[in-house]
This record gives C-alpha cells, sequence and structure tokens, in this order.
C-alpha cells in the first residue's frame, strides 16, 4: 500500500453510563476494540458506528440511557447498545428500532461481534502480533493514579427493589491471582489507588468455595480478607466498596488498622427500620449493626464509614423513618447517599402495598439529608488541626485538589490544598496535608513536608 493511500482504521465512538462495574465493561470492551485495530474517537462526526453502555438499574437511569441511545442515533446513525439495559431488549427497540443490535452486560464476544458486522476490522488480531487483552491491563476511562477493581460479577441476594440478579445473574467471583495479577500490572502502570468493587465485595469467593490460588509464591484464597492481604503487598490504597456486613467483615479491620488497605468501608444499609428492611428483604438486625460498627470503631478509630439509603419505601410510616433518623444520630456514619425510592420495573417491591406519596418522599429525603449534613459536617470539623496524607488528583490554579484516606472519587468530598501551587504538586502524588477548615463535605488545608508534619506534632494519619 502506497504512502498515498494509506489503510485507514474502522473508527468507534463510546458512550459509558452507569455505576464503576459499567465502567469495568467499557473499559474490557474499549480494550478489545484497541487491540483488533479499531480507531477510538470521541465525537459521532468521526465515528463510523458507536457503542453505547447503558445503565437500567432505576427509572431515570434507563431514561438517561434512551436519551444517549437517542442522541447517538441522531448524531451518526449507527448504533450498537450494551450493558444493563440491554437485557430489556423490547423496551430498547420500542423507543429506537433503528439501533444495529443490543447485548446484555458483561456479554464482551457479542459486542465485539456486533460491532464486526457493522464495521469489520482493518486487520486479523489472529494473525498480528498482537498482545493479548484478557488479563492485562488495557484502556482505562478513569485518570491514571486510580483505577476500579472488580472482583465479581452479579449476586446472590435478591432485594425487593433491585433487578440487578436478573441483569446481571448469580455471584460469579473472579480467581483471587487474577485479580491481584490484574492489580499488580495496574500499580506498575501509575495507579497509585485500587478501588475494589462488585455487587456484594463481602460475598466474594463463596460461589467457588473460596478456593485457593497462588500469586508471587504464596496461596490466596478467593475471600476478601485474603484478596486484601495480597493488594498489601503492592505499596498503594486499596479501598473496599459494596460491603455487605456479615460477620467476616470484622476479619478485616485489622489489617486496616494495621494500614495495609485503607480505613473505609462502603455498606449499603438502605434502612433501619427492621419492618422495612423485611420488606426489602435485607439484614434486618440492627441492633447487631450497630453493636458491629461499635466493635470495628473500636478496632480501627481512623475506621471511615460511607452507606447508602432509600426513604419513602412502600409502606414505610412516619415511626420508621424516624427510627432511621434515630440509626444516623447513633451510627454517627462519615459518608451518606440517599434516594427517594423510585419503582423499577421488575421488581418484586413494586407489588408492595401501601405507597408512599411522593411528595411525602421528597419531604423525608430533606429531612435524611439535612440530619446527614450536620453530622458530616461535624465529623470533617474534628479533622481541623490534624494532618491527612493526601492523594491528590488535579490542579486548579494555586489549588490542588485531593482526597484523602476517607474519600473515594467521585462520591465523596475533596480536600483543597491551598498552596498546591507552591509545592509543584501534580496528580498522582502523595502528600500530608494539615487541615485548617472543613464544611459540610470538604477539608481544606496547606501541604506540610513529613519534617514539619512530625514537628508540628500534630495527630498524623498516614
Amino acid at each position: 500500500m502506497s504512502a498515498q493511500n494509506p489503510v485507514r482504521n474502522p473508527k468507534v465512538g463510546f458512550v459509558s453510563l452507569g455505576c464503576p462495574k459499567a465502567l469495568v465493561d467499557s473499559e474490557r470492551i474499549l480494550t478489545q476494540l484497541r487491540v483488533e485495530g479499531y480507531d477510538l474517537v470521541q465525537t459521532y462526526d468521526d465515528a463510523d458506528v458507536v457503542v453505547v453502555n447503558t445503565c437500567g438499574f432505576i427509572d431515570s437511569a434507563v431514561e438517561e440511557s434512551l436519551d444517549a441511545i437517542g442522541e447517538a442515533l441522531a448524531e451518526n446513525g449507527k448504533v450498537i447498545v450494551t450493558g444493563c439495559l440491554g437485557k430489556r431488549a423490547d423496551v430498547i427497540r420500542e423507543a429506537h428500532p433503528d439501533v444495529l443490535a443490543i447485548t446484555g452486560p458483561q456479554d464482551y464476544a457479542s459486542v465485539m461481534s456486533a460491532v464486526h458486522a457493522a464495521l469489520p476490522p482493518s486487520r486479523d488480531p489472529f494473525l498480528d502480533l498482537l498482545p493479548a487483552a484478557q488479563d492485562d491491563v488495557g484502556i482505562k476511562l478513569t485518570p491514571k493514579h486510580y483505577a476500579y477493581l472488580k472482583i465479581s460479577e452479579g449476586c446472590n441476594h435478591r432485594c425487593s427493589f433491585c433487578i440487578i440478579p436478573s441483569m446481571r445473574g448469580d455471584l460469579v467471583s473472579r480467581p483471587v491471582d487474577q485479580v491481584l495479577r490484574e492489580a499488580e500490572k495496574l500499580v506498575m502502570g501509575g495507579v497509585r489507588e485500587l478501588l475494589v468493587v462488585s455487587q456484594d465485595s463481602s460475598a466474594y469467593g463463596v460461589d467457588v468455595r473460596y478456593a485457593e490460588r497462588e500469586w508471587r509464591g504464596r496461596a490466596y484464597q478467593t475471600r476478601m480478607k485474603s484478596l486484601c492481604e495480597g493488594l498489601s503487598q503492592l505499596g498503594v490504597w486499596s479501598r473496599l466498596h459494596y460491603v455487605y456486613p456479615y460477620p467476616h467483615v470484622d476479619d478485616v479491620i485489622p489489617l486496616m488498622a494495621e494500614g495495609k488497605v485503607l480505613p473505609y468501608l462502603d455498606i449499603p444499609f438502605q434502612h433501619a427500620s427492621p419492618r422495612v428492611l423485611r420488606l426489602m428483604k435485607r439484614p434486618g438486625a440492627v441492633e447487631k449493626t450497630l453493636e458491629r460498627v461499635q466493635n470495628w470503631r473500636r478496632m480501627c478509630p481512623d475506621l471511615t464509614l460511607r452507606s447508602t439509603f432509600i426513604v419513602g419505601f412502600p409502606g414505610e410510616t412516619e415511626a420508621e423513618f424516624e427510627e432511621l433518623l434515630d440509626f444516623l444520630d447513633e451510627a454517627q456514619l462519615d459518608r451518606v447517599g440517599a434516594f427517594a425510592y423510585s419503582p423499577v420495573e421488575g421488581a418484586a417491591a413494586n407489588a408492595l402495598p401501601d405507597p408512599v406519596p411522593e411528595e411525602v418522599k421528597q419531604e423525608r429525603l430533606a429531612r435524611f439529608m439535612e440530619r446527614q449534613a450536620e453530622i458530616s459536617a461535624a465529623r470533617l470539623e474534628a479533622k481541623v488541626g490534624t494532618v491527612q496524607r493526601c492523594l491528590v488528583d488535579a490542579i486548579d490554579g494555586d489549588l490542588a485538589i485531593a482526597r484523602s484516606r476517607a474519600d473515594a472519587p467521585e462520591i465523596d468530598g475533596v480536600v483543597q490544598i491551598q498552596n498546591g501551587m507552591e509545592f509543584g504538586l501534580q496528580p498522582g502524588q502523595f502528600i500530608d496535608v494539615e487541615i485548617l477548615g472543613s464544611d459540610e463535605h470538604d477539608l481544606y488545608g496547606e501541604a506540610v513536608s513529613t519534617e514539619t508534619a512530625a514537628a508540628l506534632q500534630l495527630p498524623m494519619h498516614a
């Protein structure tokens, strides 16, 4: 082929919606596209075909996904749909009958087959000397210094408000050695924080009876504690998300107290009324949950607890909502997200009696968030005067925007470092920060050297 007529690689546009688990799916699809010689482009005009990875968890996510598909069709015309909403192909076809193909979540092979049919690759990946994509670290959609590490697919729970198992199936754990190898390669590529995600991280390995695998000459069980022990060998932050409060979570807290993994747990409690929790088909022993939280904090005083809750669930009474507010006061959670209940097509909760009127849901949500804002502000104010180890995410003029060990990206607060430019800070850098102020969500401070932090004789959190 002459230089005047070079081979033109086929070009794919990509839209990624939904949760961090879906983001990992997008990364895997994009990596395979790149391996097979496709160019990834940023605009509809440049793309020969567009792939939309959808979310279908709640009605608002369905609407967002359908809007994204419609926009891609209007701007480009050739659209392949994948992701959770792909499990409801009839909904997609009814709104957008002209999509080229629809596949479900985690079905990478079907996505690639649909791309091949719409846009054949310019080269044969089985003949070219290209790296295998399965276990190698490929394209990331997060900044270079942090990455999501998905440890399993699916979920064995049948919460009445959730349709994830119908979309993603039952729990399927990844072999622990495969997860640790991926984590190791991410760290070698510059990642400084690993965010462990799944639908239920504390159930990791139950489906394979906690099978042992070898990594770096040592046997590790496919189990959350053993995984954390392996991750601790990599010398970076490891943060646990979507953890159910099972008794064996107690075994991980000492690793947090020893600094082997971040002292941070993301636990979706969802409610605090035993009756509402039973309606949700969630664990309902609230007093035991509070005892466990208090015990965790005794073992690891620096522990940060994040959670999510649903208010206005069908049948929720005012008294039961007050139970939830009382739980907030007693648990003193650091970070909390909340949602007014929204019916999801296919969820068992839709059949429950006594739906809460929309205006009551919104009023309760506002009261809930107001109560939690007071708690969060007080817990952040208690950090003023301490020195916190932070990871820099971005530079904004003179400021460096960072996160402490208590802050997961995008869902928690930040630490604004006032003298970030003066210190020459860069994204992905760890720095000690003296905390000088706070508000309901964020901390403010100044970077200090390790030596200065020690000389200040302030509480130090590595």
